[in-house]
């Protein structure tokens, strides 16, 4: 049997919509559970995660390149080339010549010194040549977007573009990525669809729908929606979209702001015949409550009761993402009890907590010094098998909320239980915790901490913290004694006090006097 074609899905899925009963269509912020029927969705996956030059290494080679080797190639890299007569690839040859022997320029190798020399410009391209060069040394995608993703990150596009001509042969999604990805976070938009549209032609990437799907997946992200859109329309004919494409289009009007957008483009999908998807609809909920927090916070619950009802009514079901968005905004408006209270009836509608549920609720615990159930979240949280994401970032933002709050003692028992959880606490956490120990004028405890961080290999730079006032001693007033006054004195104090009293009495005109009889 042929597989079945997205428009012939789309057909099933409208059939099966129309031949099952109608849900109900009451909604409220308290969430009480409607039973849906159960519709297949249809999946739709592509890359969530944004390109960074350090994710384009195999996760499956482990090898560490020798950070002595990387610091040594970028001194040299980073060195004036008007200084030595020679090319940075003739100089690299004469004193490196050992790694291409030995295999050791590995990309880990490459994307480490470049890391270590954001300020070579040009001479990197040099540093490519040499590269390639070396017969040992085996130029893929993966190593040429390395080199791609440096020169973006400079905005220097037209050594890029150099490149991506040059490696035609090799460059693949990952320099297609990479170079999407610098072009629309320096803000470059008309280059981005520039870029597109000659992709095939001028280095041999493939025009289609995932490319397509990543393009707009960029430009929404980073508030360039009306772009997304309108170079979807203009490729229409020749790349149709899908369900998720309209779906991200939606989104980034949301992330722009413009809920009045989202909404007209939401209807056009609706009339097209495309269904939207709970993405979406947790993208407009998200905004909803945006604008509702710096407008009227108020109005918050009413919003969201009409975009909760709107899912209900076109039969798109929650999912974890959403209880996050409404969990999220309540606390951001400090209604830590109602997100408590959404939390607990998160189970009746078949979806559990993430981790992201949890830090949340955590947050907003401690920060309305709550702490015994901000505790109690965090064993829920290690209960439910996410506590290999309570990290040292996580646990030194807890830190950070109770010193905020001046916890200090509950912000040292969090930091001995972040140590026995295996997180080592770094630099800034010491900083911190050292920081506030000294403005309560407890240099004591500072020193302990001082002390603990250069036995763990923490280098604490010692500084200045200065103590709040309130916490300064202060010195015991010394009481005056009462000097007795000589008679010479005592007598020039009695004619000033009678000079004063002779002065207070306002004598009345007399001719005043004459004229009120």
């Amino acid at each position: 049997m042929p597989p079945l074609t997205s428009l012939h899905l789309r057909h099933l899925l409208r059939h099966y919509h129309l031949s099952s009963p109608p849900p109900p269509t009451t909604f409220s912020l308290c969430f009480t559970p409607t039973h849906l029927p159960k519709t297949p969705a249809l999946p739709f996956r592509f890359s969530q995660r944004p390109f960074s030059s350090s994710q384009t290494l195999n996760p499956n080679n482990t090898e560490s390149p020798d950070p002595a080797i990387a610091q040594s190639l970028s001194t040299e890299i980073s060195r004036d080339p008007n200084t030595d007569p020679l090319s940075i690839s003739e100089r690299l040859q004469l004193s490196f010549s050992h790694l291409t022997k030995n295999n050791a320029l590995t990309p880990s190798l490459v994307l480490q010194t470049l890391k270590l020399s954001p300020d070579a410009g040009r001479t990197v391209i040099g540093f490519h040549h040499w590269l390639i060069k070396d017969s040992n040394f085996e130029q893929t995608d993966e190593s040429l977007a390395i080199f791609v993703d440096y020169f973006g990150r400079r905005k220097d596009f037209k050594a890029s573009h150099d490149l991506l001509v040059e490696g035609k042969s090799v460059a693949g999604v990952k320099c297609f990525e990479s170079m999407i990805d610098r072009l629309v976070r320096a803000g470059r938009t008309t280059q981005v669809i520039g870029f597109f549209e000659r992709m095939e032609r001028d280095y041999g990437f493939k025009r289609d729908k995932k490319s397509l799907t990543f393009v707009v997946q960029k430009l929404c992200e980073n508030g360039y929606a009306s772009y997304a859109e309108k170079m979807v329309k203009n490729l229409a004919n020749e790349i149709f979209p899908d369900d998720g494409i309209c779906d991200l289009l939606i989104k980034g009007w949301c992330v722009d702001g413009k809920l009045e957008e989202a909404k007209r483009l939401a209807g056009e999908m609706y009339r097209g015949g495309f269904e939207i998807g709970t993405m979406a609809f947790n993208a407009m909920l998200d905004c909803v409550c945006k604008l509702c927090r710096e407008k009227d916070p108020f109005r918050l619950e009413s919003e969201v009761e009409k975009v909760l009802m709107e899912m209900d009514i076109r039969g798109v079901p929650r999912n974890v993402e959403t209880f996050n968005v409404l969990i999220s905004n309540l606390c951001k408006v400090r209604r830590t009890e109602d997100a408590m209270k959404l939390y607990s009836r998160i189970g009746e509608w078949g979806c559990c907590p993430d981790e992201t549920t949890f830090l949340v609720l955590i947050r907003s615990l401690y920060q309305a010094a709550r702490v015994g159930e901000g505790d109690e979240m965090i064993d829920r949280m290690k209960s439910a098998g996410y506590g290999d994401k309570l990290d040292t970032k996580a646990y030194y933002g807890f830190l950070k909320i109770l010193c905020g709050i001046e916890r200090l003692e509950h912000a040292m028992s969090v930091f001995e239980m972040m140590k026995a959880d295996g997180c080592k606490p770094g630099i800034k956490t010491y900083d911190l915790l050292m920081g506030k120990w000294c403005a309560h004028n407890r240099l004591d405890k500072a020193n302990v901490l001082y002390n603990e961080a250069l036995s763990n290999g923490v280098t604490v730079t010692p500084k200045e913290y200065r103590v709040d006032k309130k916490f300064m001693k202060k010195p015991k007033a010394v009481k005056k004694e009462k000097k007795r006054e000589t008679l010479p004195e005592k007598m020039a104090r009695k004619r000033r006090r009678l000079k004063q009293i002779r002065l207070s009495f306002v004598k009345k005109p007399k001719k005043g006097m004459r004229r009120a009889l």
